[in-house]
């Protein structure tokens, strides 16, 4: 009897524990808790009263040949990425909150080992149709079969599956918070649609949709024009309020920037983004600007910042060494080119983590030196003392002490001075690349780059062509050096796997083809540690100091404000979101647009 008494015991105190570790919640956070509670009615960067119309005219470089933002082939069209509704949605202030859209709420383990989520039964796709658990659930099979390969390496044993009409299971293979929220924001396709059309193959004409716009009208590879459609089942969702404003939006595709410039201030499109500082600095100039009728702005942005590298493709013998590429960033003079090319505009890019207290800005304390340890035969050892800087000079174009510590580091790397040529010592051939850009754009920094390389005996070739060619390289690696925008990191997510993990080699984020033991062992913590801030932190840096000091891509520059020139026929809401420029939180103002030329209305 007191034997049976105590399995109840044990019965009723296991049940308790596992009632314990399941939660429900409507938002969630990677770190820390959600800013927005429950029942919250908008986002503060926006007007929640913000009025409806108007027609908005934007532009983009290059060209497009399809409308399948997830092709393994061609140019997608711009805003194609924002065609489908997710389950969640990430707000504009904060390091990685999700609120519902799709979703209504999620009842999940403790340990995101599951989840199922509940759908709003009144989301609809742009045919009407409603929004259903199957749809989810294809939706991630179909990113599993025919998506890129990054997906299926991340999401491999996980399994989605549709319980109910509107609720949908998700098991991943081990527990992860990050992972499944990014399964949270994974965007909703419907299966109608594309169970007769391959994820992987380019489309000629739009596909059924359900997000706040439509495609509307084209021009394969020169326009396309997106409304806003007026019955949007979402459109008054706290994560929608006060958004998606205009009535249409077209985005017009030029081949050169210089072109797209001169059509701006002429008025053929309403909004730009610059940045180019000579420009910023001497060409928005003219009656246009006189009579106040573009504003030109620049916005203070103290957030996780974008930074610019040139990428070295180390899978390239002569790239290989880690000392020809210190030598060849030695000749990179960004004193001279910030002083003399953009008007001091920019600051050097120093860290992966730029702007975050996770750049290792300081010497390792005792936390990144007890990671650093065992890792100490196999990283460079100025990890331990040094903090790493770009290369400074003194800003006068004759940047001699730093082209004789490259010229130092090529001769140690077997590449020596012979005829005013640097060739290897072994084999006699020259140290030659190629540099590979896109045409049309702001690229007066690579002369200078490359005079100082041919005064080390170093040749650099230069390379332009279009966008559609650059996208096809860089899939297959074809190239020696090119430019890379690194997307900020407001904290070490695990997405930092698909760009540095060896089992990633072939992603096309992992511009410099880097596998290292070190950083795969360095990813994994870090992966671990998901919604730990204080593991984050060291490991963040640690990864920081490895990830620099190897030198795999050449620092540039950021700019920390965003310049903006605008037709003067908008309004915006009177807070900025920390973390976007939020132009879809804009709005037509038709009483400045009346103060305008009838043509530029």
């Amino acid at each position: 009897m007191l034997m049976r008494f105590v399995l109840s015991l044990l019965t009723l105190f296991s049940l308790t524990c596992q009632a314990q570790a399941i939660k429900e919640s409507y938002a969630f956070a990677v770190l820390g808790e959600p800013k927005y509670a429950a029942h919250f009615t908008h986002f503060d960067y926006v007007n929640p009263a913000a009025p409806k119309g108007g027609s908005v005219t934007l532009s983009s470089l290059g060209t497009f040949d399809n409308f399948n933002r997830y092709a393994l082939r061609g140019v997608p069209a711009q805003r194609t990425d924002a065609l489908y509704d997710s389950l969640f949605v990430t707000s504009d202030d904060e390091p990685g909150s999700y609120y519902p859209l799709v979703a209504e709420m999620a009842r999940y383990a403790a340990d995101f080992s599951w989840a199922e989520v509940t759908l709003n039964p009144k989301a609809r796709f742009h045919d009407g149709t409603p929004v259903k658990a199957s749809d989810v659930a294809f939706t991630f099979q179909k990113f599993m079969t025919e998506g890129v390969p990054q997906f299926r390496v991340v999401f491999k044993g996980t399994t989605i599956k549709a319980i109910a009409p509107l609720t949908v299971r998700i098991e991943l293979a081990k527990p992860s918070k990050e992972d499944m929220l990014s399964l949270f924001s994974l965007p909703v396709m419907p299966e109608s649609f594309w169970k007769d059309h391959k994820l992987s193959d380019p489309l000629s004409t739009p596909p059924l949709a359900g997000g706040p716009y439509r495609i509307t009208r084209w021009r394969m590879g020169q326009y396309v024009v997106y409304s806003r459609v007026k019955d949007y089942w979402a459109a008054d969702l706290p994560v929608n309020r006060g958004r998606w404003n205009f009535d249409t939006l077209r985005y017009d595709y030029y081949l050169d920037d210089n072109v797209a410039f001169e059509a701006f201030k002429a008025g053929a499109f309403d909004f730009r983004q610059e940045v180019s500082a000579k420009n910023w600095a001497t060409r928005y100039i003219g009656k246009n600007f006189d009579r106040h009728y573009i504003v030109k702005e620049a916005q203070q942005n103290t957030s996780a910042q974008d930074t610019r590298w040139l990428a070295f493709n180390i899978q390239r013998p002569f790239f290989a060494d880690r000392r020809v590429r210190q030598a060849i960033t030695l000749a990179f003079d960004f004193d001279w080119m910030n002083k003399a090319l953009f008007y001091g505009a920019y600051s050097r890019t120093s860290s992966y983590f730029q702007n975050t207290e996770y750049a290792a800005r300081h010497y390792p304390d005792a936390a990144e030196l007890i990671l650093l340890a065992p890792l100490k035969a196999e990283v460079p050892p100025e990890v331990f003392t040094t903090i790493f800087e770009p290369p400074a000079s003194r800003a006068d174009g004759y940047d001699r002490e730093n082209l004789l510590k490259a010229s130092k580091l090529l001769d140690e790397a077997g590449w020596v001075l012979k005829n005013q040529q640097r060739v290897n010592a072994q084999t006699g051939k020259p140290l030659r690349f190629e540099l590979l850009l896109a045409s049309g754009g702001n690229n007066q920094w690579v002369l200078p780059f490359q005079h100082n390389l041919e005064r080390l005996g170093v040749k650099m070739d230069i390379r332009q062509i279009d966008t559609a060619q650059i996208t096809n390289r860089l899939r297959k690696r074809d190239y020696d050096m090119m430019p890379t925008l690194w997307q900020a990191q407001p904290w070490p997510s695990s997405s930092l796997q698909i760009s540095w993990a060896s089992e990633y080699i072939n992603s096309s984020y992992n511009a410099p083809g880097v596998s290292s033991p070190v950083l795969d062992t360095l990813i994994a913590k870090i992966i671990a540690a998901q919604g730990d801030k204080e593991k984050l932190l060291p490991l963040g840096r640690v990864l920081d100091r490895v990830l620099t000091s190897n030198y795999y891509m050449l620092p540039m520059w950021f700019m920390g404000e965003d310049r903006l020139a605008y037709w003067d026929k908008f309004s915006q809401p009177a807070v900025r979101p920390v973390y976007s420029i939020g132009f879809d939180n804009w709005w037509y103002d038709v009483n400045k647009a009346a103060k305008l030329p009838a043509e530029r209305r």
